[in-house]
């Protein structure tokens, strides 16, 4: 199947989802999918459309001509994937193993159309859960002193490798800005907390102080402000006053995978449009 999946969002007006729909069938295209959300207060409009092309058409052709009509006749903005596209990933890791499992098992799996391209970790403890899955190990000793020079070396693999999504699975290191500003892809991290409650380390540990009732997971893109990115997933569970700090930490893996690898099968199924540091993800 040759398929176009498109993501575009402006300022609202009349007509658009009827240009849309009247441009693919004009090509004679078949619309497979489409879903739209209009924000009122902002007057801004969103839209997800995933179209099948017509027989002998060439998808890219087709794709940079819709991009061109989205962005001369309507003024929005567009992103556009296609039905082959299998982007290449970069996992960050630390210490935990249990999200590194998970994600490596998916993509093994078939799962998700996407390449594992690699762990990078600032610490050894994963290299053999790295080689069990035939991923390419890289040790990074980061220290205070050497975090800028750790990280361009980082920067480098990732650019030499074209890594499309960089995922923290449990990577227990702020990135710097001039990480995040030269990385060149976008970066998923999980948290293992509900944010924005019990931002910073050792969350669990601050909710079994407060006693809360429920902790949480939040998968989001990691931008320079300490998990403050745009969130595209959470989810809760229960907990007592029966549980421990080590009991809110068994049961918050099980979360932290399942938030996580939402998160990532949203992004590279191309459901998820960021816009001032929050989302619009497209069931």
């Amino acid at each position: 199947m040759n398929s176009i999946t498109a993501l575009l969002y402006g300022s609202d007006r009349p007509g658009i989802v009827a240009r849309v729909a009247g441009w693919i069938h004009e090509r004679g295209s078949n619309v497979l999918h489409a879903d739209q959300h209009l924000d009122r207060q902002e007057n801004v409009f969103f839209q997800r459309v995933e179209w099948e092309c017509s027989l002998g058409s060439d998808p890219v052709e087709e794709g940079t001509a819709f991009q061109e009509m989205v962005q001369s006749e309507l003024s929005m903005t567009v992103r556009i994937g296609y039905h082959n596209d299998r982007p290449k990933i970069g996992v960050m890791v630390s210490k935990a193993d249990h999200c590194l499992h998970d994600l490596a098992l998916r993509v093994r799996s078939g799962e998700w159309n996407a390449e594992l391209t690699g762990v990078l970790s600032n610490h050894r403890d994963l290299e053999d859960i790295s080689a069990s899955y035939q991923l390419p190990f890289h040790y990074f000793n980061l220290t205070s002193e050497n975090k800028k020079e750790e990280e361009a070396k980082q920067i480098q693999w990732i650019r030499d490798q074209k890594i499309e999504l960089l995922v923290l699975a449990r990577y227990m290191q702020i990135l710097s800005k001039d990480f995040l500003v030269n990385v060149g892809c976008p970066v998923i991290n999980i948290h293992h907390s509900f944010l924005p409650s019990f931002a910073g380390a050792k969350p669990y540990h601050q909710a079994y102080t407060r006693g809360v009732k429920l902790i949480g997971a939040t998968a989001h893109y990691v931008t320079e402000d300490l998990d403050e990115g745009p969130i595209i997933g959470q989810d809760v569970n229960r907990v007592s006053h029966r549980h421990g700090p080590k009991d809110l930490i068994e049961k918050g893996r099980d979360l932290e995978k399942l938030v996580l690898s939402t998160a990532v099968r949203r992004h590279l199924q191309n459901r998820v449009l960021v816009y001032q540091n929050k989302t619009v993800v497209f069931d």
